[in-house]
């Protein structure tokens, strides 16, 4: 999980280089303060956790973080994007939505994106979830190999 673009030019560092220390700061001062605000408790009795193996993620100071985390990580196998629900599923939802559009400005594409997620119902992400813990099973019996 990292930042959105938005978020980045919200903070003034539009351009800026998602690297381990900047990723290593989400986790702590955005990640773990929405956990606990959403999900008290959740971070002491242990969350699973997936992201993918991009360097960015196997950083040591990004382990280090996570290591202070009651969870689960789950391995990602290399060259899986089947394997990343933003790819199999948010991403074709969202083109769902704005295709056909013609954007002037870059607020209107981040307006319409936002739109378009906001527009994705509850039953949408428990469909998401069903197929990433299916996909992740063929690939645990495929012996860890792509999938899709």
């Amino acid at each position: 999980m990292g930042s959105t673009f938005a978020d980045r030019r919200a903070e003034g560092v539009k351009g800026t280089t998602i690297n381990a220390q900047y990723y290593k700061k989400v986790l702590q001062e955005k990640l773990r303060p929405a956990i606990r605000k959403k999900r008290p408790g959740l971070l002491e009795s242990g969350i699973l956790f997936h992201h993918d193996n991009v360097p960015v993620h196997t950083a040591r100071a990004v382990t280090d973080v996570l290591a202070g985390y009651k969870r689960e990580l789950l391995e990602h196998p290399r060259y899986s994007p089947d394997l990343a629900p933003c790819d199999f599923h948010l991403f074709p939802k969202m083109k769902e939505h704005i295709r056909g559009q013609r954007f002037e400005t870059e607020e209107d594409i981040i307006q319409a994106t936002k739109v378009a997620i906001k527009n994705l119902d509850k039953c949408s992400y428990v469909t998401a979830f069903k197929d990433w813990l299916q996909r992740i099973e063929k690939c645990a019996n495929n012996g860890g190999c792509y999938v899709e």
